[in-house]
């Protein structure tokens, strides 16, 4: 039998296709969706995850590679259950809230999920991986802007550049249930590039996740001119996705790729002082999974 051609789809049938897609988004969105984000990472965290000797600290640095677990982790913690009045902002401080025997049980129970459903996403070749690459960079280099230029909590700043292209993981996954997009891949990227930004807002708000870090997800990938010295959360995400290479890092965009490329090499000369550093963290970081 002859394989399906991997034709792009348009006009009216394209249209249908998306209306269908948001039905079905809501509703995950109204539920407690677990999705895989990268594969070798979640077998190796989970492996790591059974070493009884593991200390809060070390839990916590394993779990800040991994953009799901730990915002399911803080919603667990701001939960009616668990919440002591004070949210929960970061995964070291729910990992301290939850208790290392929930934490560990609970994460466990959701990278058993992703690697179940992980096989599914094949059809997209090396683009998780890529993805998980930029947003570790981008988490790191949060980390470092948010240590060096401001006041913000330095764990908060990582996990929001951590997971601000989770929309674009969750869109891979979803869009993989689709025999018409897994046909037609590249319908696929482009529907993943116009929709991450506001679906990742939205998987964040549903999730329960603090609204500054929901609200720096926004518009993260629209290029716009760099604060010289980042205000807030929202100016940390931004800039250090664009030290990352920004979207163009993980997804090519052609031509139209050639604004954020301006705004990429500009974010590398104002904050040059800062990549030696940036790298030398990211380098520790990918270490823990040696």
């Amino acid at each position: 039998m002859e394989a399906a051609p991997s034709v792009d789809i348009t006009g009216e049938e394209l249209d249908q296709q998306r209306f269908q897609l948001l039905k079905d988004i809501a509703k995950d969105l109204s539920d407690e969706t677990t999705f895989p984000t990268c594969f070798d990472l979640v077998i190796r965290l989970r492996k790591a995850l059974q070493d009884p000797d593991l200390s809060i600290e070390q839990i916590a640095a394993l779990i800040s590679l991994e953009p799901l677990i730990p915002l399911r982790l803080i919603h667990l913690a701001n939960s009616v259950l668990y919440n002591r009045g004070q949210e929960v902002k970061d995964a070291k401080s729910a990992i301290q809230r939850l208790g290392l025997r929930n934490v560990r049980s609970t994460a466990m129970a959701i990278a058993m999920q992703q690697l179940l459903s992980s096989k599914e996403m094949v059809v997209f070749g090396d683009l998780p991986q890529r993805l998980w690459d930029h947003s570790l960079t981008t988490a790191c280099a949060a980390h470092v802007l948010a240590r060096r230029l401001t006041r913000l909590n330095i764990d908060e700043a990582q996990l929001a550049g951590l997971v601000h292209d989770l929309g674009a993981f969750y869109l891979f996954y979803r869009f993989s249930q689709y025999e018409e997009l897994r046909q037609r891949p590249e319908s696929a990227k482009f529907l993943v590039a116009r929709w991450h930004e506001s679906v990742g807002h939205s998987l964040l708000m549903a999730l329960g996740i603090p609204e500054e870090i929901a609200l720096a997800m926004v518009e993260h990938d629209t290029p716009r001119p760099l604060p010289a010295m980042p205000a807030n959360l929202t100016d940390v995400v931004y800039v250090a996705n664009m030290l990352a290479g920004g979207l163009s890092a993980w997804l090519d965009q052609g031509k139209e790729g050639e604004s954020e490329e301006i705004v990429v090499r500009h974010a590398r000369e104002l904050y040059a002082e800062h990549l030696p550093e940036i790298a030398a963290y990211e380098a520790d970081m990918r270490a823990m999974l040696k």
